[in-house]
């Protein structure tokens, strides 16, 4: 009877199980390894919990180093320990993304670590560009590579519309933001400066039918935007223009037709 229970027994499935394995694996958490060799111009890591299988660790060659080199091979070697951060683990595939790179510094992933959204934090701009703001974040390690380990991008800088983050801040500025997460790709504390300061449309007061005045901010092929509050923008499509032609900061009286708080929109035409 014994002999035919153990014949009737499903055989385990090794797939099933590696992907069970692999499903234990969290995105953010640290895992451990050895370098056990190079492959497609990744690392492979045979992680502690692979045991005698197969390695399934793989760091691909942008997250291994904030250092540059030409080939994986200069960064690490073959018997290498190595601490990287789970990117993500793929069942189908057998492996685990891994970020070396997160955990090369260890004082600034200390610092990741440590981060929590809603914290209200302090620092000085180090450097400005179009796609946002690097900021010098007190009490924070220098970073590997960028100006600062803080980082503003544009829709955060203000409640206001910017053609340019020189418009809102420049370098040297003291700055008080709220994080809003961390980032350990790029290395770096995301923070908001609008999340401290107040909303324009708390204060503003529109309701619909109002007539206001302000300066049109924009022309664009399919209407007008006008500036009718500190921070608050509505647009005039051409079609409630009247037949007027309208430039860029010219003042234009309008009316306001509707207001949409959730969407952040106001619709308005052309009055008098």
């Amino acid at each position: 009877m014994s002999r035919l229970m153990s014949m009737t027994e499903p055989v385990p499935n090794p797939l099933e199980h590696l992907r069970t394995r692999l499903a234990a694996f969290r995105p953010g958490e640290v895992a451990h390894g050895t370098v056990a060799g190079f492959a497609d111009g990744e690392v492979v890591v045979r992680l502690d919990s692979d045991g005698s299988g197969e390695p399934t660790g793989r760091i691909p060659r942008h997250l291994l180093s904030w250092t540059a080199f030409e080939d994986p091979a200069q960064a690490v070697a073959v018997g290498q320990r190595v601490t990287a951060e789970v990117q993500g683990a793929h069942g189908r595939g057998g492996r685990v993304v891994l970020s070396a790179k997160a955990c090369e510094d260890e004082a600034l992933y200390r610092h990741l670590r440590g981060a929590r959204p809603g914290d209200v934090v302090t620092g000085t701009v180090a450097a400005v560009h179009p796609f946002g703001v690097f900021v010098r974040l007190d009490g924070a390690p220098p970073h590997p590579v960028h100006p600062g380990t803080g980082f503003v991008r544009v829709p955060d800088l203000t409640w206001a519309h910017v053609d340019h983050p020189a418009d809102v801040v420049r370098p040297g500025q003291r700055v008080t933001g709220e994080v809003i997460g961390a980032d350990s790709y790029q290395g770096e504390v995301v923070i908001s400066l609008k999340a401290l300061a107040e909303d324009p449309w708390d204060s503003l007061g529109l309701a619909v039918g109002d007539v206001v005045t302000g300066p049109v901010t924009k022309v664009v092929p399919f209407g007008v935007f006008v500036r009718v509050g500190e921070a608050a923008e509505g647009l005039v499509h051409v079609s409630d223009l009247g037949g007027r032609a309208v430039a860029e900061g010219q003042e234009l009286t309008v009316r306001v037709l509707e207001t949409d708080r959730v969407r952040r929109r106001i619709r308005l035409a052309a009055a008098g």
